[in-house]
């Protein structure tokens, strides 16, 4: 019994971590090309898992189903918005500009949402919702281990972006050096673009994959934000593999944190990690770059 116990809690906080992991590799993507931590990207994300709320509500649209509207969407957002608040800022070597910059629009995202969908949570509820796999006695949702099947799939695309395209050699090249990629004729712009657009797509699978799991609400966008943070410093900035398992290993440490110590020790317990790793292994515990996927 005492070995089912702590299986189910770690698969659970593998499970539980996917999300973070998503939402990290998003974080890290940006920050190879941009060089800025972009705090907004807990609050796209949760903006997205009430557009996938709203799909579903309105239109009947199921929340996978919609990954087909969500990803291109956050991926014109995000382009719009590169070119719309941060192309100049990129362009300073002053990166507290393109930071002050996501914070303002954290907040006016949150803002907007309590206006749009009010405080009271949301939350998404399908047929498939209360569906469990119950593998020698382990609980598993089938919500969760969908979003464990995307977290996996949107890690490999991002990889082989990254690696086999083109515009993937481009943003790896422009995180090195973006100066020598300058004089070899690609634009910067574009390619900060482009990453842009990628990691507020990102986003967007990660908050369809949130709302099928948890309630949300606008303020939790914050929350979520430090927890993706966490988790690509743990996994190591710049490492694509390394954000998702980065998130897995953050799920687990919440998750093992709650049960053995108890529920109001998780998020001391994972900030407690995030200041070990900062101290002693700055680069994060899988170290690397996004040069290395």
């Amino acid at each position: 019994m005492n070995l089912i116990l702590t299986l189910r809690v770690l698969v659970n906080g593998v499970l539980f971590g996917t999300t973070y992991g998503i939402a990290a590799v998003g974080l890290s993507l940006i920050f190879g090309t941009m060089r800025i931590i972009f705090f907004a990207q807990g609050t796209f994300i949760i903006f997205f898992a009430y557009i996938s709320y709203w799909l579903l509500t309105l239109l009947g649209i199921d929340p996978y189903l919609s990954l087909i509207i969500v990803i291109p969407a956050s991926m014109l957002l995000g382009s719009a918005l590169y070119y719309g608040i941060f192309k100049e800022a990129a362009a300073n070597e002053d990166k507290n500009i393109s930071l002050l910059l996501a914070i303002g629009l954290m907040y006016l995202m949150e803002n907007f949402m309590l206006v749009v969908w009010t405080p009271d949570p949301r939350s998404v509820v399908t047929s498939y919702t209360t569906l469990v796999f119950r593998p020698f006695g382990i609980v598993i949702p089938f919500t969760r281990l969908t979003t464990l099947f995307i977290a996996v799939l949107t890690a490999a695309g991002v990889f082989i972006f990254l690696k086999k395209t083109l515009i993937g050699t481009a943003v790896r090249a422009a995180s090195e050096d973006v100066v020598s990629t300058t004089l070899m004729g690609i634009n910067p712009n574009w390619v900060n673009a482009v990453a842009f657009a990628i990691g507020i797509g990102l986003a967007g699978v990660a908050g369809v994959a949130l709302a099928t799991i948890y309630p949300f609400d606008p303020s939790y966008g914050f929350i979520f934000a430090i927890k993706a943070l966490i988790a690509l410093a743990l996994g190591g900035i710049g490492n694509v593999y390394g954000a998702l398992l980065g998130g897995i290993l953050l799920g687990l440490i919440e998750s093992l944190g709650s049960f053995y110590v108890g529920g109001g020790w998780a998020d001391a317990i994972s900030y407690g990690v995030f200041l070990l790793v900062l101290i002693f292994r700055p680069q994060g515990l899988f170290g690397g770059s996004i040069k290395k996927a």
